[in-house]
């Protein structure tokens, strides 16, 4: 496995797995088989509901905690936003069954980001969080968070795959310092995107599957992908990328796939924004 080095010396796998859509029943087990493949990074999060299936598989599994690193993310939180983000912390936590996560994202750009990120440094500085971040931010709002609070994000996790390939955003987060992580990065198949002849053509040539090509492209590209799956044989074939490299002509062939819109929503949506602003958990 290749790591990355996060703005504040953390490593973390290139490389992760993620339960989001696996329904809490399956969960336990689908991390379990996961780790068997060799995975050493969980990316869950409070609204996906699995975090204590994760915990589960997590204790069952027998993987010293130090091996493992471990993704949560925070919902939106009503006001007051900095003592709601702390005691959602430490619901995951308690969930989870941990006493500290590797790294905890803020999941949406929405409500009192400011407050919720000041609860959020709260706890790295405490250890219970050793990095933190943000998901779904796009540029500007990535920038105002970083110029008017003390800790740059570590990490953005956003939607980043064949179709949608987010080089400009990469390139200031770079600038920024902070880690571009991907998520869809199969784009669930849309565009058919396991069947799209310029992928087939370049797993081909690799003896390779399109979804390797996907993974291995990103790599290469030092974006860190969290791919799902519930089957044992794919969880290992996902990992199966460390073994060859894509041309420059191939990662040139990827790139002309870029549609530069997303195929899910967008977060700068009005109608988006008021959904997922005003969507609470239950617990």
């Amino acid at each position: 496995m290749h790591n990355v080095t996060l703005n504040n010396g953390v490593e973390m796998p290139i490389l992760g797995f993620g339960v989001y859509q696996i329904p809490p029943e399956q969960t336990e087990k689908a991390v379990a088989d996961a780790l068997s493949a060799g995975y050493r990074s969980l990316d869950t999060a409070a609204a996906y509901g699995n975090e204590e299936a994760v915990g589960r598989a997590i204790r069952s599994s027998g993987i010293p905690r130090e091996e493992l690193f471990v993704t949560t993310k925070l919902w939106v939180q009503d006001n007051p936003a900095e003592a709601n983000t702390k005691r959602a912390f430490d619901t995951s936590l308690r969930k989870l069954g941990l006493d500290h996560v590797d790294l905890y994202l803020m999941h949406q750009p929405y409500r009192d980001v400011h407050g919720q990120w000041r609860a959020m440094q709260d706890v790295h500085r405490e250890g219970r969080a050793k990095a933190i971040g943000v998901s779904n931010f796009h540029p500007d709002r990535l920038v105002d968070l970083v110029e008017h609070n003390e800790i740059t994000p570590a990490v953005n996790q956003i939607e980043t795959h064949p179709f949608y390939q987010r080089t400009a955003d990469q390139d200031l987060l770079r600038e920024r310092g902070v880690q571009i992580e991907s998520w869809g990065p199969f784009a669930e198949g849309r565009n058919d995107l396991f069947t799209h002849p310029v992928l087939s053509e370049i797993g081909a040539a690799h003896g390779k599957s399109v979804a390797q090509v996907v993974l291995r492209w990103l790599v290469q590209r030092d974006v860190v992908v969290i791919p799902k799956s519930v089957r044992a044989e794919r969880m290992a074939e996902n990992l199966d990328v460390f073994d060859f490299a894509l041309t420059d002509d191939e990662m040139a062939r990827i790139a002309g796939l870029d549609t530069g819109a997303s195929l899910f929503f967008d977060h700068r949506d009005p109608a988006m924004t008021a959904r997922l602003g005003n969507h609470r958990l239950t617990d």
